[in-house]
């Protein structure tokens, strides 16, 4: 399949993004005009503004706060929906937001990477969290909440790159079961690629998000491995190495164009297409996080649907990308006190076990992934706890979403001919100080 044919035209999709964040900033401003203007308010509640892509489970959990805090705190949700903004437009709008110093927003969800960068508008979170409340969440979720020390944020629900596997399609690979287990173990990039040149599946052997935004640095990163990828940004001159990203480039371009594992469609993918185009295709491999398995409830699919390890280079450990997202507090909200309240809400173990039942999200609390209930009805969740452990996080550094932009901007316009490897990066990137 085309792939102008396999979704929408993604220049105009951004154009609509686009306009999509004027309209939301627009309705947001009227909304604080409104809620401001004496006599029409008169209401005693303390209202708490929660910008979040709001899905069922958010909703549930908004819910129950409302009706245990009825009558003195409301939540009331802002719903950015991934749908229609993908990451980079979500951070954008929020910045455009909180630069202004207005209260349109008293809490806000941000990818666990831009921490350093949103850091300006957050309110330190020291005085409003115990040293007990901290030790309770897992140490990879909280070491992503500190920027210089200082407790910006509070890990909402984390997130670790998988891949997903076709059970039935696998079978027909190796009848033993012995490839299952090996999948789970990871494999070296060197026997996937000998498997896929096995497999010769016309629509592909392997798919994940490649279009121009945070998805394909992450795969990007992920490809490198943690000890390769730990040179590819020189965060004192704000560069970026030329070599480290030329030899991944040309990994990815090498699995789309040398052994035609990789559908070239790849770089129309955000993640929700990637999902769409592997289950339409038969594809057997895809990459994702744990929340997409969720979605798949009621669908005669979800059975033939495995988890495993990203396969890893011969010359480093596996070890798995993470993400997720955590919550911060304007600085300049007027409900401070009722928005550290609510963040305790969320992550208490009550909430964590919605999120993660309603939603597929990996709880931050560690004590959930010892419940005995949660064991009992989810046979994944200690295999995903172990690929948290063995996971490794994006720089935590300001400048890291502007030199994330720049690689994404320079590996995407390869993958579609723009340009060649070398002409990319022939020499560093640098970020103008």
């Amino acid at each position: 399949m085309k792939s102008e044919n396999n979704g929408l035209n993604y220049k105009k999709y951004n154009g609509l993004l686009a306009a999509l964040i004027v309209a939301v900033f627009i309705t947001l401003t009227i909304l604080l005009i409104t809620i401001n203007l004496p006599g029409l308010s008169g209401r005693q509640v303390t209202k708490v503004y929660y910008a979040d892509n709001i899905t069922r489970a958010h909703q549930i959990a908004i819910d129950l706060f409302n009706q245990k805090y009825n009558g003195k705190i409301e939540i009331v949700p802002i719903d950015l929906p991934f749908i229609k903004f993908n990451t980079n437009l979500r951070k954008e709008l929020l910045i455009r937001t909180l630069r202004n110093r207005n209260t349109l927003i008293d809490v806000f969800a941000i990818d666990q990477v831009w921490n350093s960068r949103f850091m300006k508008w957050a309110l330190p979170l020291e005085p409003y969290f115990s040293d007990t409340e901290l030790t309770a969440l897992i140490p990879k979720a909280l070491a992503s909440a500190y920027v210089e020390n200082t407790l910006t944020s509070i890990p909402l629900h984390i997130d670790v790159s998988l891949m997903f596997y076709r059970k039935d399609l696998i079978r027909t690979m190796d009848k033993t079961g012995h490839l299952e287990l090996a999948l789970k173990n990871s494999i070296t990039w060197d026997e996937f690629i000998r498997l896929g040149q096995k497999y010769n599946h016309p629509s592909g052997y392997y798919a994940f998000p490649a279009y121009n935004y945070e998805g394909l640095i992450v795969n990007f990163i992920e490809m490198l491995g943690p000890q390769a990828s730990a040179g590819l940004f020189d965060l004192d001159s704000l560069a970026i190495d030329p070599q480290t990203a030329f030899e991944g480039t040309r990994f990815i371009q090498d699995l789309i164009e040398k052994y035609r594992l990789v559908p070239p469609e790849v770089t129309t993918f955000n993640e929700e297409r990637c999902y769409e185009f592997a289950l339409a295709h038969d594809v057997p491999f895809f990459t994702g996080w744990p929340s997409f398995y969720k979605t798949l409830e009621g669908n005669p699919i979800q059975e033939q649907i495995g988890i495993a390890a990203i396969p890893h280079d011969v010359n480093q450990a596996p070890s798995s990308m993470l993400g997720g997202w955590s919550l911060m507090i304007s600085k300049h909200s007027r409900a401070k006190k009722e928005a550290a309240l609510f963040i305790k809400f969320m992550i208490s173990p009550e909430v964590q076990k919605i999120l993660l039942r309603e939603g597929g999200f990996l709880p931050v609390a560690a004590g959930i992934y010892s419940d005995p209930d949660v064991l009992r009805e989810m046979s994944n969740i200690t295999y995903l706890k172990q690929l948290v452990d063995d996971g490794f996080h994006r720089p935590n550094i300001p400048q890291y979403t502007r030199l994330s932009k720049l690689l994404a901007d320079n590996i995407h316009a390869v993958l579609v001919h723009k340009m060649t490897a070398r002409e990319a990066f022939l020499k560093p990137i640098i970020i103008p100080r």
